[in-house]
């Protein structure tokens, strides 16, 4: 099927063909400073929105070469915002609101936005920012008080038409290591994602005109924004746009919010089976989840409990489309998420990039094919010409994941590859830890890096969330490595045991490990950290 030249052409010509089916929903909220009651926006309705804020931004001269910020939360106004500048031509730059103020001054200098658009509540945070930037003004609007006449940009627009290879918006990299990376993505990219899920069929085949998509990531992230968003306009589809996720609201919003599909990160899952079980649960009309990171020890759980397949996906900001486990039979007891595909090879290779042997780990490496690499991925790293081409190394886009892949092509996740632990000679990959300690009816939250050790090079070490009404005492941390330890082979179970009483997220709930420590402190030096290094025995 021909893609159109822009997210907003297709946007309008499924607003013309199906004006009455739902495009947005806000689940009832009391207290909420806008939609308490909840909202429930049609194409046409949206359209007629999208309309008068394109009217708005090109009567001040926004267009090709343009950038808008956009701190919009969950609102419907980023979709819609979004679909108004990409008429124009116009890039958008989402934010994290959880980005303070540092964090928000390297995006708007780093962006060059010509403005931003924000929510009430961090209106005067952006004005600091503001006052901060030296390059060029940065003007500021209230998206709940937007002016009669917006102020204009310095640059005029490029006199150019949108067309599918024109910037849609710069999604930056989480910033795991260094400052983070701004990913140019066009409107190809956009639709490719969307076509993408919606072709990819098995378990997650959609229904046009039917479905209803329950997505708690964040529109800043790829997998809300690009896959899902596009994939709902694609389909005249409807988005349910909550506000985080949460256990506790989860089942009542799935189920007045009528979803049909529901998105999920790893932590979804303990969480909600950590749950009591409530009436709403059996209520749902969920036909599957899609999602990455559900330990193999709660896939089956979960399935039985609430009745719906999860199937597992993997994909990045910089490749847009995904591989997902989406075809029976599933293996659900693993990390399995999918096979390559036309359009989306892959390949498991060592460090020097060579092709390692079927069953044996090591990175992921993605393309479109060889003749035509990065169709459909990244345009490339803002202002980061190096990088690009490092990650792009022998015509391959280099993940940064470490996987297996299988004789029938089934590639199943091991770990991020700063996430091996390196002790005494073995690559321990955290993530299996992790699963295992999750799999704990004690556990709400885990993460496990790498201590120093003078004697091993490194050990394993566990930072873990009781759940509620779990005191952090020694009887927990020996039941917790008596757990590990007669599940994974001796030296993968934790050397040192730390409670904590957060782990720090990003805003699509992945634990940042590098900031669970501060800059130079040994994690050996934690007060009440327990030590079972000398446990450790075959």
């Amino acid at each position: 099927m021909t893609l159109p030249a822009s997210v907003y052409a297709a946007f309008a010509a499924i607003a013309a063909q199906y004006p009455d089916h739902s495009f947005l929903c806000v689940p009832v909220r009391p207290g909420r400073d806008y939609a308490s009651g909840g909202l429930e926006l049609s194409y046409h309705a949206a359209a007629a929105r999208v309309e008068a804020l394109r009217e708005a931004y090109a009567a001040a001269g926004y267009g090709p070469g343009h950038r808008v910020a956009l701190l919009l939360e969950m609102r419907p106004d980023h979709f819609l915002h979004f679909l108004a500048l990409n008429a124009l031509g116009c890039g958008t730059v989402p934010v994290n609101p959880d980005y303070r103020h540092d964090e928000m001054l390297y995006q708007m200098e780093h962006s060059e936005a010509d403005l931003v658009v924000a929510v009430p509540h961090r209106v005067a945070d952006l004005r600091k920012v503001a006052d901060e930037r030296k390059a060029k003004p940065l003007p500021v609007l209230d998206v709940d008080a937007l002016p009669a006449a917006f102020p204009p940009p310095q640059a005029p627009a490029r006199d150019v038409r949108p067309a599918q290879d024109t910037e849609a918006s710069l999604l930056y990299t989480s910033g795991t290591t260094g400052r983070p990376k701004g990913c140019i993505l066009d409107n190809f990219y956009f639709l490719n994602a969307g076509a993408w899920y919606r072709d990819l069929g098995g378990r997650l085949a959609i229904r046009p005109g039917e479905d209803r998509f329950y997505n708690p990531l964040p529109v800043f992230h790829m997998n809300h924004f690009a896959v899902t968003g596009t994939c709902a306009i694609l389909t005249a589809n409807c988005l349910i746009l909550t506000e985080r996720f949460s256990p506790n609201r989860w089942w009542q919003e799935v189920v007045e919010t009528r979803a049909t599909i529901i998105h999920y990160l790893g932590v979804v899952p303990p969480l909600l089976l950590n749950q009591p079980e409530t009436a709403l649960e059996k209520q749902h009309r969920v036909r599957f989840g899609m999602g990455a990171g559900v330990e193999p020890q709660l896939h089956a759980r979960f399935e039985q409990r609430y009745g719906f397949p999860l199937v597992e996906v993997w994909g990045m900001t910089e490749t847009g489309r995904i591989f997902a486990d989406c075809h029976e039979p599933r293996q659900t007891d693993t990390r399995a998420f999918g096979r390559p595909l036309p359009g989306f090879e892959a390949m498991v290779a060592d460090e020097q990039g060579r092709e390692m042997p079927r069953g044996q780990e090591g990175e992921l490496l993605v393309r479109h094919s060889a003749a035509d690499p990065r169709r459909g991925f990244f345009s490339g790293y803002l202002k980061n010409d190096r990088a690009t081409e490092e990650a792009w190394a022998g015509g391959w886009f280099h993940t940064g994941d470490v996987v297996r892949m299988a004789e029938d092509g089934m590639i199943c996740f091991v770990d991020r590859k700063k996430n091996i632990i390196r002790r005494s000679g073995e690559n321990i990959a955290a993530a299996e830890i992790e699963a295992c300690l999750q799999a704990h009816d004690a556990v709400a939250q885990v993460a496990v890096l790498a201590a120093p050790d003078e004697l091993r090079e490194e050990e394993v070490m566990a930072c873990i969330l009781p759940m509620a009404g779990q005191a952090p005492t020694a009887e927990l941390a020996e039941a917790l490595f008596a757990w590990c330890n007669e599940r994974l082979a001796y030296f993968k179970a934790p050397g040192w045991l730390l409670f904590v009483d957060s782990l720090p997220t990003t805003g699509t709930q992945k634990v940042q490990k590098t900031q669970i420590f501060s800059p130079g402190e040994d994690p050996r030096s934690r007060p009440g950290i327990h030590d079972f290094r000398a446990r450790k025995k075959r």
